[in-house]
């Protein structure tokens, strides 16, 4: 079956029809996906119904899988999913809803914070793909916002001035968002800052975007309360409804995304309703800026 990509209305996202998620790929169908993130960004996969191994398996014939460890605050014999997998659900191992004052739980709602997986990361991650296994009755739709688009829409003189600052990005600065700060002294070495560019240009489309995130709490060579405004007045300008996608879950979908070229936010749901939503992540191809040593 050929692979065909429907734009989503207006929006920048598509829906793709032709592949088939729990059968190998072919070099032409790997090919029209990247082709389809390169211009999209954000791409729809409905009624893929696969286990673990199998949305792993795609992953991989996208590209190197990047680990989620030492991201939440789940110790490693709470883990529910290997480390191939990020655990965005609001279950714990015994497959429970977290207790609604559950600090994991705490930590885990920044998500409906707008972001960019793994910018807290020295090598930020590329492309997210998360696989809807349950959703609850209501809520929990997950916003794209488009950088591109963003970053068109700047005047001269802003792109001008972002060309090249650089930020620090932490999951410290965007859980103190919240009022979240209560994390032992490990978890905040574990979360030390790191460094990435601001703008970023597509390796193969060579389209400019906003790289920003929740986690940004700081620009190199700037006060921070002056940073910190400069970053939510560029959030509140690249969040505007007419760059913003809004995918309503169903079971089976999966979504994947360029983080290189969207931000995303999770949206509330029932906290007593199990949300399984499981999330493979490819790494980046190396770091956007050099590191403080």
């Amino acid at each position: 079956m050929t692979v065909k990509m429907r734009q989503v209305g207006p929006c920048f996202a598509a829906e793709v029809e032709g592949i088939d998620i729990r059968k190998p790929l072919s070099p032409d169908e790997v090919a029209a996906v990247h082709d389809g993130m390169d211009e999209y960004a954000v791409l729809v996969f409905h009624d893929q119904h696969i286990d673990d191994e199998q949305q792993l398996a795609f992953s991989r014939s996208l590209g190197e899988l990047e680990h989620s460890v030492g991201a939440s605050l789940r110790a490693p014999e709470e883990y529910r999913l290997p480390t191939t997998f990020a655990d965005v659900s609001n279950l714990d191992k015994n497959q429970q809803p977290f207790a609604r004052d559950d600090r994991r739980r705490l930590f885990a709602i920044g998500n409906r914070l707008w972001h960019s997986d793994s910018s807290f990361k020295v090598v930020p991650a590329k492309y997210s793909l998360l696989h809807a296994r349950s959703i609850p009755s209501k809520g929990g739709n997950t916003e794209f916002a488009d950088m591109r688009a963003a970053y068109d829409a700047l005047d001269a003189e802003t792109r001008a001035e972002i060309e090249d600052l650089v930020c620090e990005h932490s999951q410290i600065f965007s859980r103190q968002q919240i009022g979240f700060f209560d994390l032992t002294e490990e978890e905040r070495a574990r979360f030390k800052p790191v460094r990435q560019r601001m703008v970023r240009t597509h390796p193969v489309t060579k389209r400019k975007s906003v790289y920003l995130a929740s986690h940004a709490g700081g620009i190199l060579g700037w006060p921070v309360p002056e940073a910190r405004i400069f970053l939510r007045d560029l959030i509140e300008h690249a969040t505007q409804r007419e760059f913003v996608y809004s995918h309503k879950w169903r079971v089976g979908d999966l979504v994947m995304w360029d983080n290189r070229q969207v931000m995303h936010r999770g949206r509330p749901f029932p906290a007593h309703e199990p949300r399984d939503v499981r999330r493979t992540t490819l790494a980046g191809d190396g770091p956007t800026v050099a590191q403080a040593v």
